[in-house]
């Protein structure tokens, strides 16, 4: 159990989760914003990389705008859990991997450069576990950010402009030059806590520090790249109780509620997926996370009453155990590219 955060550390990892630096020295920005030294910025994230309460400074991709993901989930007897989980984290595809409170109790995230790979590695995955996984593609995002208010001070949160429920669905990948796949691959790890981070980052993936920046700049603009900033491991801050809230509602009305519910304070992921008929019959998907279970029950009671949704079928799936958190990396090959090309003007 880690101490609280005082009032300057909560600053920095609640107001620089997103909207970070672009500039040549982004931890002297931060520091000059908050009062404090770069020295004590710098050392304060290496200390809290170091004791998992931040898993890394970087950037937060859209999803569909890189290859292809989903979620999956296995239903798997409790004495052979373990040992499953421990052979789905294995694979490099994966991302996220948890247990929740369901028959279905093993819910994991696997990427891959195109949906054949993908295919691939699911495949993979039921021969070598012996469980075939239900998968779940994203249909509509309605808010994926992931953000926690560490300064406790009960803002609204800053929100992207809304987008039409057809655009929601058409998250378009986007064509890269090998340079761009480079970066990618180097931004998977996370920004260097140095001095000019950018520069680093540029140097492992044979780049200049202009076209770096630029390029994550550009795809900030075109909304590739949903956030920018500290990426915060949230059950080593406290936010103990997880919550995926779903319910089966009418294709026809999940776009108005999935809207409606990410307006909410407390909901931190909402969006709209495939069923799996007949083991999955959801598809309007909400997060709440919260640092009770009591905190997390009492206020999907709120959003329940609020929005209507008592009507519908609906299940709640607490999380257990955490197996695997970590950034997307991608897998990218060769699908996709591009020959090199110039980097783009500023804007």
């Amino acid at each position: 159990m880690f101490a609280l955060l005082d009032p300057r550390e909560a600053r920095l990892l609640n107001d620089f989760q997103r909207g970070f630096p672009l500039a040549r020295e982004p931890y002297a920005v931060i520091a000059e914003r908050l009062g404090a030294g770069e020295a004590w910025v710098r050392a304060t994230l290496e200390r809290f990389l170091a004791d998992g309460r931040v898993s890394r400074v970087g950037a937060v991709f859209r999803a569909g705008a890189i290859g292809v993901s989903t979620l999956a989930a296995l239903a798997v007897p409790e004495g052979e859990l373990a040992a499953v989980a421990a052979m789905v984290s294995a694979r490099p595809e994966v991302n996220h991997n948890y247990e929740r409170e369901h028959r279905y109790n093993l819910w994991f995230v696997a990427m891959a450069a195109d949906s054949a790979t993908l295919d691939g590695v699911l495949a993979a995955i039921a021969r070598d576990t012996g469980y075939a996984p239900i998968t779940l593609p994203l249909v509509a995002d309605y808010w994926i950010d992931l953000g926690f208010d560490l300064a406790g001070g009960g803002k609204p949160r800053a929100r992207a402009p809304r987008r039409s429920p057809c655009a929601q669905r058409a998250t378009p990948r986007i064509e890269l030059a090998i340079a761009d796949r480079r970066l990618i691959d180097a931004l998977a790890g996370g920004l260097p806590v140095c001095a000019q981070p950018y520069a680093a980052l540029a140097a492992a993936a044979n780049l200049s520090e202009a076209y770096v920046q630029t390029r994550i700049a550009d795809w900030l603009n075109r909304g590739v790249i949903k956030r920018l900033g500290i990426v915060v491991r949230h059950r080593a801050l406290g936010y103990f109780a997880n919550a995926m809230c779903v319910w089966d509602v009418p294709d026809s009305e999940a776009d108005a509620l999935g809207e409606a519910l990410a307006g909410e304070q407390g909901v931190t992921l909402c969006y709209r997926r495939v069923r799996a008929l007949p083991a999955w019959r959801y598809n309007l998907f909400c997060m709440i996370h919260g640092r009770d279970r009591a905190t997390v029950d009492a206020r999907l009671d709120e959003l329940v009453r609020a929005h209507e949704l008592t009507g519908f079928p609906s299940a709640v799936l607490f999380s257990r155990r955490a197996f695997k958190q970590r950034g997307a990396h991608y897998a990218l090959g060769r699908t996709n590219v591009r020959g090199a090309a110039p980097a783009p003007a500023a804007a």
